[in-house]
């Protein structure tokens, strides 16, 4: 009897390669240590900050959704509520809470926490990995500071700065990250100087004014910014904000 044909020489037989795992899945597939090791690649003294004018210390303290511990979560929600609540109710997204909440929750979702040498959270940003318009981006998700953090005009020492660093660094590190993204309220005119000072412009894809048939013009109220990396091909070498002229304007 002949001999069965193994299966790769049967005609028309193609072997199926392994899916390939994109950047961005590697990314969120990584435990917090290896992000943090792969990604943010610190220094020794990352995970502080000083305040420029008290010189009181801060942690940053780099986490996975779901690696919150109750409190902290709701500080952080409160935080939102606190320095942005107003902006929502006042939008077409309107605020709900236990939607904003299961967002927080979302399973790629990492945090940054700034705490007080007390432990408790003094400010946040959370950010994912993920793809916006077929292409590989980080969107930052909230960055939030209580009022005592937030307007430092001390050079580039600001906290606010120095948390967005830390996301930029991150989109330089994962291979084929285009841009950092992240939406912001028309109305929280403190935060688009911010954005704006530290390299963010307004996104292809952020929404547009639309006129009416009367001739009205409806401006949207919230925007899409983005910052592109050096995986865009414009730079040839990765850049940070200290990397930029500024006069260091507000933080958020």
């Amino acid at each position: 009897m002949a001999e069965e044909p193994k299966r790769r020489e049967i005609r028309g037989f193609i072997p199926r390669k392994p899916p390939k795992i994109t950047p961005i899945a590697a990314a969120n597939g990584k435990t917090d240590e290896e992000f943090i090791r792969d990604y943010i690649k610190p220094s020794q003294d990352w995970t502080t900050w000083t305040h420029p004018l008290t010189q009181k210390s801060y942690s940053l303290e780099f986490l996975s959704s779901h690696e919150l511990s109750k409190d902290d979560f709701r500080t952080c929600f409160g935080i939102i509520e606190t320095t942005s609540g107003v902006d929502y109710k006042n939008s077409s997204v309107g605020w709900h809470p236990a939607m904003k909440r299961k967002e927080m929750k979302s399973p790629d979702l990492r945090y940054i926490l700034v705490k007080d040498d007390g432990g408790a959270v003094q400010g946040f940003t959370s950010l994912m990995p993920t793809f916006e318009n077929h292409e590989p981006v980080l969107y930052c998700y909230e960055v939030h500071l209580l009022p005592e953090l937030q307007g430092q005009v001390i050079s580039l020492s600001g906290l606010g700065k120095h948390l967005m660093n830390q996301l930029i660094t991150i989109a330089e590190n994962i291979p084929s990250t285009k841009k950092v993204m992240l939406t912001c309220f028309t109305s929280n005119l403190n935060g688009l100087k911010f954005y704006e000072k530290i390299g963010f412009t307004k996104d292809d894809f952020s929404p547009r004014d639309r006129t009416l048939r009367g001739g009205k013009v409806v401006r949207p109220d919230y925007v899409i910014l983005s910052r592109e990396t050096a995986h865009r091909g414009l730079d040839g070498e990765s850049r940070t904000i200290e990397d930029e002229d500024s006069d260091g304007d507000s933080d958020v």
